[in-house]
């Protein structure tokens, strides 16, 4: 395991920014005057920032401090965001606490949540703890495979590729029965991978095309129906060894999501060849992978 630094982030020299947006889980409506209280994650006890929703479940764009930005545009060990706790809460709703908010400078973080409306237990409350981002943990690499799979004894379903409008993400390896399953909007999904993978301080061009490259590889999950065939009832996985890291409750950010809407219905292929490319991809500083994209 790599020793990490840790920036202190009292001594940081930049800032960003954060949205939040809160609606009710029952029903996807906003939910209006919910109460976010921000606090640095590991020093619950200190308020930096209480923020509320206005009428259409979202919070005015606020600045927090954020490391350098050299620290995300170039390998080094030091953390290049900043990590925030959000309590949230709202009349009639359980509470709910996302911890290690990742927010990275010059560049707007956008925290959705969901809340559930009371039932039984009017104390109850939810916690998600966000994972580290893959540039900075060292998970699980990527188990190689072909980029165009042998279908010849699948059942493929699909007469052409169809972007899909959900995706069933299994939040661990494929055999790990314990694992939940997540009904997620391919959007969605697509814009959480990118905020999870890469940073979103990067180039415009740059981050089009690791889009790009998350979304062949989804896709050719989807047209083979990889894992079903398999006899799986899930679409993907969230281990980086098979698949993509996906974060349960993860921010994302504005202008990863914008790059998104704007290629959504695109993919990589080869000529004669009528699946999406499985487009592997790693750091090539910790992971090496020859003749993949780097």
């Amino acid at each position: 395991m790599r020793n990490y630094v840790y920036p202190a982030q009292t001594q940081t020299q930049s800032l960003g920014k954060l949205l939040v947006r809160v609606n009710s889980e029952a029903n996807l409506r906003p939910i209006e005057d919910a109460t976010i209280q921000i606090t640095r994650t590991g020093d619950p006890t200190s308020i930096i920032e209480e923020i509320r929703t206005n009428s259409i479940g979202q919070t005015e764009t606020i600045e927090l401090p954020a490391p350098p930005l050299d620290y995300s545009l170039e390998p080094d060990s030091s953390m290049p965001y900043s990590e925030y706790t959000l309590q949230i809460s709202a009349p009639g709703f359980e509470d709910m606490t996302v911890s290690g908010s990742q927010i990275l400078p010059t560049v707007t973080a956008v925290q959705e949540s969901q809340l559930l409306p009371i039932t039984a237990d009017p104390t109850s409350s939810e916690l998600f703890v966000i994972s580290p981002h893959t540039l900075y943990y060292e998970y699980p690499p990527k188990i190689a495979e072909p980029e165009i799979k042998d279908v010849s004894n699948f059942d493929i379903v699909l007469d052409q590729v169809v972007v899909p409008e959900y995706v069933v993400v299994h939040d661990g390896p494929p055999t790990d029965n314990s694992a939940k399953n997540h009904y997620v909007l391919y959007r969605d999904y697509i814009k959480n991978v990118a905020s999870s993978e890469i940073y979103a301080t990067w180039p415009e061009a740059t981050i089009q095309a690791n889009v790009l490259a998350i979304m062949s590889f989804t896709l050719n999950r989807v047209y083979t129906e990889w894992y079903r065939n398999k006899g799986y009832s899930f679409t993907i996985t969230s281990s980086t060894a098979f698949d993509h890291k996906w974060i349960a409750e993860r921010n994302i950010f504005e202008n990863i999501s914008l790059v998104v809407d704007s290629i959504f219905n695109n993919f990589l292929s080869r000529p004669n060849v009528r699946q999406p490319i499985l487009t592997q991809y790693c750091d090539g500083v910790r992971v090496q992978c020859p003749n993949w994209m780097t």
